[in-house]
């Protein structure tokens, strides 16, 4: 029995943990900006366009006003460039080091922001280039402690000694289990915080970016032809998902001047990669399970063989007064399926606290989940392997012959 309380106990805890993974997955891509969001990378050149490479002008600003033109699938667009510099009140104090980036007003839907207090960056600012800024909560706490989000819109920061306008604060992004533990005032200990970038944000206009901050450090560059580090686009219907990657693949093709050094990474391919990640992580977790499950099904054989010798006079009285081969198989098998279940209802509690102390090992954003569905498979499993160590059993004992039972001592 204790085979298999081992094998349900740590089937389910394994169905709990990688369920815990792959909800953690999806909510993380979900607030991360969903399926909808396309990357544009470089990449190298094919062998047969490695020559013509120098050709293309690589990612620029002309392939976002390209795409934004001519993709009709897409619904946004996010050019960006950054700058690591430092970021200070404009009474002094001590400057933070971060990186601040130039964005589009896209950027807001992109990267699924919300705000706080204030506005986020609009179509005047990047046509303005004006002074303006948008920051993240980790940033307007280390430079106004203790000063709530709306009081801090309308102060001014100085980005690389420049002054700029605070117009909008984002909120404190946090995974679900995160902010119940905040509420409740537990701590809890990270090793990686997927959301650092957004709270440790500074955004300003593209524009403003370009002129005020990178012009003087690239002064060969135009605004147009200014290297992008990230590009993003958001595809506006998913049912739309693989034209659309063809709209934007045809136009890169002609802003690079036919060189193929760029390429499309979508989260697709990435939720993909993570769901076969996390069916491996399930098939493993379940052939370790299904080892104690045959083991513990062999314990149960053994030892309904070994009550069987004990049980021979008992089944050949049995026999004798009228019962039939089949009562016997049935009595010796039902044993085994019982003996089975009870093993499985126990290795039920036994997942219970070997959850909860997975929950206290685990990331906060993979928290491990039960289901009824891990419960149900994992009790099934115990009655297949009740079921299958029975059978030799009652069928050994329901071929008794009772004369010979009778005789039995």
């Amino acid at each position: 029995m204790l085979g298999i309380v081992l094998g349900v106990s740590s089937l389910i805890a394994t169905m709990a943990l990688t369920r815990g993974i792959e909800d953690g997955t999806r909510i993380f891509m979900q607030q991360m900006g969903g399926l909808e969001l396309v990357t544009i990378v470089n990449k190298e050149p094919s062998s047969r366009k490695y020559e013509f490479a120098n050709l293309s002008p690589g990612r620029t600003l002309r392939d976002a006003e390209a795409i934004r033109r001519s993709a009709t699938f897409i619904s946004h667009v996010s050019p960006e460039i950054s700058l690591n510099t430092a970021v200070a009140t404009d009474g002094g104090g001590n400057p933070d080091r971060r990186m601040v980036r130039g964005v589009y007003p896209d950027h807001f839907v992109i990267a699924m922001h919300q705000i706080a207090a204030g506005r986020f960056l609009t179509a005047l600012d990047l046509e303005r280039g004006s002074r303006c800024a948008v920051v993240g909560d980790t940033v307007a706490k280390n430079l106004w402690p203790g000063i709530p989000p709306p009081l801090i819109v309308g102060k001014s920061i100085l980005i690389d000694n420049r002054p700029f306008e605070v117009v909008g604060v984002l909120p404190l992004y946090e995974m679900e289990e995160q902010a119940r533990a905040r509420r409740s005032g537990r701590s809890i200990s990270r090793r990686w915080d997927p959301f650092r970038q957004k709270n440790e944000t500074v955004l300003v206009p593209f524009t403003t970016m370009f002129h005020e901050l990178r012009s003087g450090a690239f002064p060969l560059d135009s605004l147009e032809t200014m290297k992008l580090e990230t590009l993003t686009v958001r595809v506006g219907d998913l049912d739309h998902f693989r034209p659309a990657l063809d709209q934007v693949r045809r136009i890169l093709d002609t802003t690079h001047r036919g060189v193929d050094d760029f390429d499309l990474e979508t989260r697709q391919d990435w939720f993909d990669r993570m769901e076969s990640s996390v069916r491996a992580a399930r098939l493993s977790g379940g052939l370790i399970s299904a080892i104690s499950l045959v083991v513990g099904g062999i314990g149960i054989m053994n030892i309904m063989l070994a009550s069987i010798s004990e049980r021979v006079r008992e089944i050949g009285i049995r026999l004798a007064v009228g019962a039939r081969q089949r009562d016997i198989f049935w009595q010796i098998l039902i044993e085994s399926i019982l003996v089975s279940l009870l093993g499985g209802l126990l290795g039920i509690l036994a997942s219970l606290g070997l959850i909860e102390i997975l929950k206290t090992i685990a990331p906060t954003e993979n928290v491990p989940v039960l289901t009824p569905d891990s419960i149900l498979l994992a009790v099934g499993f115990a009655l297949a392997a009740g079921l299958l160590s029975g059978l030799y059993p009652a069928a050994k004992a329901s071929t008794i012959d009772p004369i010979t039972a009778l005789r039995y001592e």
